[in-house]
């Protein structure tokens, strides 16, 4: 097996596929895709650009008790937009004056968390185990294989765990006594979905009058596109459009670690099956959008979409990849649906509440460290006009 020595009851691996079975059957977390091998080397398999370590910390009687995914990515100060490009440009123009930067070489930065899915999915802690002195194995094991290990053949910049909901920050603020510094970005969107609701039209009938007439017209402007499911067996057929459309809307991100590989949606349909989703949209005949989705437990999780802008408005594409999401989430019975970031307000729109996901970096340097504390405090989401459009509910007296 290729993992290095055990450091703070930590067992580190290079591969997903090094993990033995009993550790899994010990940690019983392999239902939740995300933490399911055959998910964990989809994601690997295709991004061989990025190093990936699973690292599983055990108690003193040698047992599995956690497990957490971490990528080592390139992280480029100038591939920041929008909110955050003038908080770099600053950061560039001191970083540099101070020899801390380099404007030939990318940051490395160690991810813990699941690079390419906003959400706690990087990271699992089983329910009997106090996750307060686990998150602080965790934060001293991720500086131990950056110390210890020598198979890196480059600097590590620093460390981020990344994704923490609101009510886990009584946990992961620990991560401040380590230096951390903790940060906000755009707010995962997420819906709940009616149980009552059996089919696209009770949804509807859901909504307030004026949002109930937006989602018809858009699905009245959405009705000339052809609707097709994208698997293993056609996904050739389409890749290069499809490369193409998810550059379109990944550019317009103000923050991305990585660029996702397409190729890896063979793996994910090959090895989870309906449990992984891919719709793609055609107009007359040509490729014009396309979305992707994994249902996880009670959840769909939207993953990564595609769009080609030139005929966005005229046939209501976004909108209507929206919809196609609650539409798959009413048909699997599913209880929520994880929207994503970006693009907040047009989700809520459709009956999406922002969550707040809690970020924390450290560069692995004290000087810069220091002085990234003063940048990291100043980002903040951008606002937006949270839209709430299901009528309120009544409840019906009982005798």
């Amino acid at each position: 097996m290729n993992f290095c020595k055990k450091v703070h009851n930590a067992d580190y691996y290079v591969a997903i596929e090094d993990v033995p079975d009993h550790i899994w059957n010990d940690l019983g977390c392999t239902n939740n895709l995300y933490f399911n091998p055959n998910y964990l080397s989809s994601i690997a398999n295709n991004h061989p650009e990025i190093d990936f370590w699973y690292v599983v910390l055990l108690n003193d009687e040698k047992k599995p008790i956690a497990f957490a995914t971490i990528q080592v990515v390139d992280f480029y100060l100038e591939s920041v937009q929008n909110e955050l490009k003038g908080i770099v440009s600053q950061i560039k123009k001191i970083g540099r004056s101070l020899g801390l930067i380099s404007p030939q070489k990318p940051f490395k930065i160690l991810t813990c968390g699941n690079t390419f899915v906003s959400g706690e999915h990087g990271i699992f802690i089983k329910s009997d185990q106090n996750k307060q002195k686990v998150i602080k194995e965790l934060a001293k094991s991720v500086v131990q294989l950056v110390n210890d290990e020598k198979q890196f053949n480059y600097k590590i910049s620093g460390f981020m765990l990344k994704d923490f909901i609101h009510e886990s920050l009584f946990i992961s603020d620990e991560l401040l006594e380590y230096n951390y510094h903790s940060f906000n970005v755009e707010p995962n969107m997420l819906m709940q979905v009616d149980e009552d609701w059996l089919d696209f039209t009770d949804y509807l009938g859901a909504m307030k009058t004026k949002f109930r007439v937006k989602a018809k017209k858009a699905m009245e402007r959405s009705f000339p596109l052809e609707t097709i499911q994208i698997d293993q067996y056609n996904l050739d057929e389409y890749a290069a459009e499809m490369k193409e459309l998810y550059k379109n809307v990944s550019s317009k991100a103000g923050f991305n670690l990585g660029s996702f590989n397409l190729e890896t949606y063979k793996d994910l349909k090959r090895n989870l099956g309906d449990n992984y989703v891919i719709k793609g949209y055609l107009l007359n005949g040509k490729l014009i959008g396309f979305l992707s989705a994994m249902i996880c437990q009670n959840n769909l999780d939207a993953h990564f979409v595609g769009i080609n802008y030139e005929y966005n408005r005229e046939y209501a594409v976004y909108q209507r990849m929206l919809y196609d999401y609650i539409q798959i989430a009413i048909e699997n019975r599913l209880q929520q649906i994880n929207f994503g970031r970006t693009a907040s307000e047009i989700k809520s729109s459709v009956g999406a509440e922002p969550q707040n996901l809690t970020i924390y970096f450290r560069h692995k340097n004290h000087i810069p460290n220091k002085i990234l504390s003063f940048f990291i405090n100043k980002i903040q989401p951008t606002p937006f006009n949270q839209k709430f459009p299901f009528k309120v509910k009544t409840l019906v007296a009982q005798n």
